[in-house]
């Protein structure tokens, strides 16, 4: 026979087991673990609502002023960058612009030269200066960058992406320099670029967008 306090005993455990939290729910949200976990590509790399649909935000930001974005992860922060690299299916960061090194005296012809590195993927311009963004098939991810250059370089981190599409999503963040890089698995033209923005933002000013432009990887 059981007795009262055995009772009370398999009862707490029972209500401790039943009210106890996933693990996975205590991810702190600024955690590396969390943020690897939210730019895997079933997530579109943290952007799995496209930008001409409502409640879209980027999934990150590649470039030098990480304070400029909201918070959104650095793709140039160095410990992130190596998680990513260890983690399956995770975006990978663009390789790190090497620093011009002083010139060193003739070697002898002996030394073995240094390996060539791998060319770098080249673009070639589809479309510019436009008001409407892409609105298409094939989307991928998209994200914030300071220059058209890195967008590209973005591009060559996402399996799959052969088409960019860069362009100033202006949404009264104080003028914000930083452009809107989106890229997709399939080139598209000046006709699918009907994302004219329309917008409602938090201050009440409606989006519009400008200098957009589109660029392919050639093949």
């Amino acid at each position: 026979m059981i007795s009262a306090i055995a009772l009370i005993s398999l009862f707490a455990s029972s209500a401790l087991a039943i009210y106890l939290p996933p693990s996975n729910l205590l991810l702190d949200q600024d955690s590396t673990e969390y943020i690897v976990a939210s730019l895997a590509a079933s997530n579109n790399h943290g952007a799995p609502i496209p930008p001409e649909s409502a409640g879209s935000t980027p999934g990150w930001y590649y470039g030098d002023d990480p304070g400029a974005a909201d918070g959104l992860p650095w793709m140039k922060d160095v410990d992130l960058c190596a998680v990513l690299a260890q983690t399956p299916n995770a975006l990978r960061c663009p390789p790190a612009t090497p620093t011009p090194t002083k010139s060193l005296p003739r070697r002898s012809a002996s030394v073995p030269s240094a390996t060539p590195s791998p060319a770098t993927p080249s673009y070639y311009t589809v479309f510019s200066g436009l008001t409407g963004a892409i609105e298409a098939s094939g989307y991928l991810t998209y994200g914030l960058v300071d220059t058209v250059a890195n967008c590209e370089a973005m591009c060559n981190k996402v399996t799959g992406c052969v088409f960019v599409n860069s362009y100033h999503d202006v949404n009264g963040k104080n003028g914000s320099p930083l452009l809107t890089c989106s890229l997709y698995s399939k080139v598209h033209t000046a006709l699918q670029a009907k994302n004219y923005g329309g917008q409602t933002q938090p201050d009440g000013s409606i989006d519009y967008i400008t200098n957009s432009d589109g660029y392919a990887l050639s093949i």
